[in-house]
Parts: structure tokens; C-alpha cells; sequence
């Protein structure tokens, strides 16, 4: 799996996420290209530390979700229209410019963390290490770019 943290992958998802416009649609699910691109900066807020006040989580949903960790970081593609988490659904409009000038701005920050060692615990799945960070991002950001054609 390729990694955010690789130079070669951190510059492809830069240029695919270039090759975005306002007409971009998408092959599957219901968000736009705008939701699409607000949607992907929360998981880069979450491992930069910049996600605000975490609400608990209901401990069953929370072994529920560690049972899926592994697939976060795999080799194996999402499937499509997979679940989106209540708090990370973005239904409103948003302006696709400046939430795509914040998608790369924060794809820049967490790819300049790729000599961080130590890493806080993601709030819902737990303890990841820096290479499984890395994936996690990487695996995301790829999910969203084939959902919008690029």
C-alpha cells in the first residue's frame, strides 16, 4: 500500500486532486465535489492533532470500529458507497475552491510529518503506527479521487 509519507505518492494525489473541477462528478455515492473535498480533511485533521473536541464514543461502536482497522491500511480497494460516520458526513454546500485550496494545504502538512515518530491514538480506532498513518491517509485520499474520476 502506498503511503502519503512517500514523495511519489504525495505528488500523484496532489496532481490527481488538481485534475479536479467544479464539474467533477462523482461515479458513485451523493456528495459533491465540494462535500467531497471537506470530507477528506477531516481524517488528515484528526492525525495532525487539529480535530477538536472528540465526543465518546459508545465502547461497543468502538470495538465494532477496531474490527475494521485493518482495512484502513490494506492493500485491498473500498468497496463503494461504504458508510460514512454521522460526524464526518458533509451535507451542506461548499465552495470548491476553497475547500479544495484547504484539501492540499493539509495533504502538505501531514506529508511534512513523515519523520514523526510518535503519534497520538486515533480517537476512535486507537493506537496506529507512522507507516499505517501514512496508508490510512493515502487510502482515503484514493478512495475519494477514483469516487470523482481522477
Amino acid at each position: 500500500m502506498k503511503s502519503l509519507f512517500d514523495p511519489a505518492a504525495h505528488t500523484e494525489i496532489l496532481s490527481r486532486a488538481d485534475q479536479l473541477s467544479e464539474a467533477s462528478v462523482g461515479q458513485w455515492g451523493k456528495m459533491t465535489v465540494g462535500q467531497m473535498l471537506c470530507h477528506c480533511q477531516f481524517p488528515l485533521k484528526v492525525a495532525l492533532g487539529d480535530h477538536g473536541p472528540s465526543k465518546k464514543v459508545n465502547p461497543i461502536m468502538k470495538l465494532l470500529m477496531k474490527s475494521f482497522k485493518k482495512s484502513m491500511y490494506d492493500d485491498k480497494p473500498w468497496r463503494h458507497n461504504l458508510p460514512t460516520a454521522k460526524g464526518l458526513k458533509v451535507t451542506d454546500d461548499k465552495d470548491f475552491s476553497t475547500e479544495k485550496k484547504k484539501l492540499i494545504k493539509l495533504i502538505d502538512d501531514f506529508h511534512q510529518q513523515k519523520d514523526k515518530k510518535v503519534w497520538e491514538p486515533h480517537p476512535v480506532f486507537g493506537h496506529f503506527t507512522h507507516h499505517q498513518w501514512g496508508q490510512m491517509q493515502y487510502k482515503h485520499l484514493d478512495h475519494h479521487l477514483r469516487q470523482f474520476g481522477v
